[in-house]
């Protein structure tokens, strides 16, 4: 275990054994996770965030389709558009 400081702006620095020991390059993304307080980072991608959001979506039942043919589909996507102009 390696001990870090937090500097002025809430930022640390990973040591470098971590860094490659974990694979983290500059630009790497990392998700922060808060158990407690403690807090874990975890390389990822901006990919896996975004299917994790589209994953979150499709159970709470935004999800659309599945459609029988694409004229199905286009119509779902202008009934959508319509929705939303709409609102603004």
């Amino acid at each position: 275990m390696a001990r870090v400081k937090v500097k002025e702006k809430f930022q640390v620095t990973l040591p470098a054994r971590m860094r490659q020991k974990a694979g983290v390059a500059v630009g790497d993304m990392l998700e922060a996770k808060l158990q407690g307080k403690k807090i874990t980072f975890i390389p990822t991608s901006a990919v896996d965030r975004d299917i994790a959001i589209s994953l979150r979506e499709f159970r709470q039942g935004k999800a659309h389709g599945p459609f029988k043919s694409v004229k199905d589909f286009v119509r779902s996507l202008h009934r959508e558009v319509c929705k939303l102009n709409k609102k603004s």
